[in-house]
């Protein structure tokens, strides 16, 4: 379920805080893991999420081109009483003001039974078509799926590769970024974490 925010948003000290930054050149090391920092497998999964806008499309490539679950289409299940704490600046991050609503999903994006995703996403209902935002209240489509009409572009701003305390211990990779509409306003705000099941 959509849930809408005013401020004060809750605020911690946390990985998020951050105002507009660039995509991270260096990679955490993968200590105590089972691929080593240059793994060929996790460098071709990050080149197919920085070739699509939409995270849910590179997911599916993915998953059809592994043949994780052969024949299956990417679908959301909700993690409920687990909220990431906001980015403290996130309003700047979005481009809106005090008294502009924001929505919120934190969902598990899966292929089949495997958990490929674990994502957080802000975004912006006053940017949306009041259908997409019904949607997002009442179904378990994923937002890249629901907005891919509006056909947003995607700004990295940092990945990682393990090591984030913000993700699940065996996410394999991390990556912030903004989802942008054709005319410049941002859509969206993304925190997710890849698992291991696209690799293994």
């Amino acid at each position: 379920m959509r849930r809408s925010y005013r401020l004060p948003l809750r605020r911690r000290q946390t990985s998020f805080g951050f105002a507009l930054m660039t995509l991270a050149a260096a990679s955490l090391p993968l200590a105590a893991c089972a691929h080593n920092p240059v793994d060929p497998t996790i460098t071709a999964f990050e080149a197919n999420l920085s070739s699509h806008a939409s995270a849910t499309q590179a997911l599916q490539e993915w998953c059809d081109g592994r043949s994780i679950a052969p024949g299956a289409t990417i679908r959301v299940e909700f993690v409920r009483d687990s909220d990431a704490a906001a980015p403290a600046d996130l309003r700047t991050i979005l481009g809106v003001g005090p008294g502009d609503v924001l929505g919120y999903r934190h969902v598990r994006l899966l292929c089949g039974k495997n958990v490929l995703s674990d994502a957080h996403n802000w975004f912006v209902p006053a940017r949306l078509t009041p259908d997409m935002n019904r949607q997002l209240s009442e179904t378990q489509f994923p937002f890249g799926r629901i907005a891919a009409s509006l056909n947003f572009t995607r700004e990295p701003l940092s990945a990682a590769r393990r090591g984030d305390p913000d993700c699940p211990a065996d996410a394999i990779s991390t990556h912030r970024a903004r989802l942008i509409l054709p005319d410049g306003h941002p859509l969206a705000f993304v925190f997710e974490c890849y698992t291991f099941a696209n690799v293994r």
